[in-house]
């Protein structure tokens, strides 16, 4: 029982990395893959032909993304169990932050649908011509865009609590504290999305420097339970 007490930390480390990983994989696919193989920009018509022409990718990219959330989810509590013994405030700050991120998911999730569902209303949407129900799902999908931008900036501040997190830890190299946080301050500049766009090359560099060694340390190594416990018999005797 000891051994598994010892082990619970690294092996719910080792699962938010799992989770972490598939959170990236099945919204990437969902929101990047299967959209930007639908979308033609600039064009409502041809863009509402490939939905209606690749129907099955659409519902596949929808439920991908939803797994997403699901994922995201588990990590971000699982996160918030690891680092309360940093310090139990920021932790709880991170948390909050990180469900605005899933809840700005599920948003992009529901918009999403939301043009698919327009193309095939039906006698519900029979007052409106063709062309005109084309444009609206282009509309839908252009706020969907706008909501994944917000989503980056909310989960930007995430990475620079977490990254904050890790380097006051003593449970994780500090170094992958401070790539978190840099990649943070990266994914905050779509607060201005044509900036953040010129950036973007930057951005996805300092993203796979930080975030996937991040992962792979979580999955691979997991924390060092002897020092996860000894910080959190330091926080219990401060309380």
């Amino acid at each position: 029982m000891e051994r598994i007490a010892e082990a619970s930390p690294r092996f719910k480390a080792r699962v938010a990395g799992v989770f972490e990983m598939l959170e990236g994989m099945t919204s990437a696919f969902g929101q990047v893959f299967v959209l930007g193989r639908l979308i033609v920009s600039g064009n409502a018509a041809a863009t509402a032909a490939n939905i209606l022409g690749h129907e099955r990718l659409f519902w596949l990219g929808f439920v991908s993304s939803l797994i997403g959330v699901a994922c995201h989810i588990a990590w971000i509590l699982l996160f918030y169990y690891l680092f309360k013994p940093v310090n139990r405030s920021l932790s709880l700050l991170a948390a909050f932050v990180g469900l605005v991120v899933c809840a700005m998911q599920a948003l992009t999730c529901l918009l999403y649908v939301a043009p698919l569902l327009v193309l095939q209303g039906g006698s519900s949407v029979s007052a409106f011509t063709p062309d005109q129900l084309q444009a609206l799902a282009y509309v839908f999908f252009r706020l969907n865009g706008y909501a994944f931008d917000i989503d980056l900036v909310f989960f930007g501040l995430w990475c620079v609590l977490a990254g904050y997190l890790i380097f006051k830890s003593t449970f994780l190299p500090r170094i992958l504290g401070v790539l978190l946080a840099i990649d943070g301050l990266g994914w905050m500049t779509f607060v201005v999305p044509p900036f953040a766009l010129n950036l973007f090359p930057f951005i996805a560099a300092a993203s796979a420097l930080a975030e996937i060694p991040v992962q792979l340390w979580l999955v691979v190594m997991g924390v060092n339970p002897e020092r996860w416990k000894e910080q959190a018999g330091a926080a219990e005797v401060r309380t």
